[in-house]
């Protein structure tokens, strides 16, 4: 019986794998085997899908795999007292609650964070995802103008900056600080009678809303920073908790005013 089911196995791989011709036009990779499924990704005309080894898909479809690096964003409630993602949590496109899921963090996934945004932080999933695309002649999704040529969905778009930045610096960033962006502006107070004492600064989203408080312990002139107050920063720092865990706190390294 098992010599029966591992024969079946392994041609129903060999069946996918004999499907996978190099496709004719750039197509759209959704999150799962329906029309109305979310894009998360494009494979480029003349590239071959690798076939899924694991998900079977409804006949007119192909379970692919997406191999990582991904992009994504995680909800800040999602996250431990030690920066892990929970188990379960939904790693989104955009960070909005509303946006498509890209993948579910599950036990050993690997992420690193690479940016915050208000109440979300960006991580990159060192990990192969599976998608779904249309195969047999059926009508593909709509593949939006100057897709991306690889299985990936584009960086989140940045602003240029503005000439000669202030720049406020103590040395070459740490191999682990992270760039973020944000306005520059003082904690708020406590009681609005007094400034907080610990983290005096926090970089918010430009709306009031904090997206981390700002350790400039290691910033050699917190002089120049008082120039800056309250401009749009782009600064490289180290990302941790607070003592207590309540709160995200960046250990700033250098300063740039956009």
């Amino acid at each position: 019986m098992k010599t029966t089911l591992c024969l079946s196995s392994a041609a129903l791989l060999l069946a996918a794998a004999l499907t996978a011709a190099p496709l004719m036009e750039t197509t759209a990779i959704q999150s799962a085997p329906d029309a109305a499924a979310p894009v998360i990704g494009y494979l480029k005309a003349g590239s071959e899908p690798v076939p899924a080894a694991g998900p079977s898909a409804p006949a007119g479809w192909m379970a692919v795999e997406m191999p990582g690096p991904h992009e994504g964003y995680v909800n800040n409630n999602d996250f431990s007292k030690s920066l892990d993602v929970h188990p379960g949590a939904a790693i989104r496109q955009q960070p909005k609650a509303d946006a498509p899921v890209l993948a579910t963090m599950q036990e050993g996934d690997k992420v690193e964070i690479t940016g915050l945004r208000s109440g979300w932080t960006q991580i990159k999933l060192r990990k192969t995802i599976t998608g779904y695309i249309r195969i047999g002649g059926e009508p593909a999704a709509p593949v939006a103008a100057g897709a991306p040529a690889a299985a990936a969905l584009p960086p989140p778009a940045v602003s240029p900056a503005p000439a000669a930045p202030v720049v406020v610096s103590s040395g070459p960033a740490s191999p682990m600080a992270r760039m973020y962006e944000g306005k520059l502006v003082k904690a708020a107070r406590i009681l609005l009678v007094a400034p907080r004492r610990d983290y005096p600064y926090e970089l918010d989203n430009g709306e009031g809303q904090r997206i981390a408080f700002l350790d400039l312990t290691h910033v050699l002139s917190i002089e120049k920073v008082e120039l800056i107050l309250g401009r749009q920063v782009k600064l490289s720092g180290v990302l941790r908790q607070t003592e207590n865990g309540r709160n995200l706190v960046i250990e700033v390294v250098s300063i740039e005013a956009q």
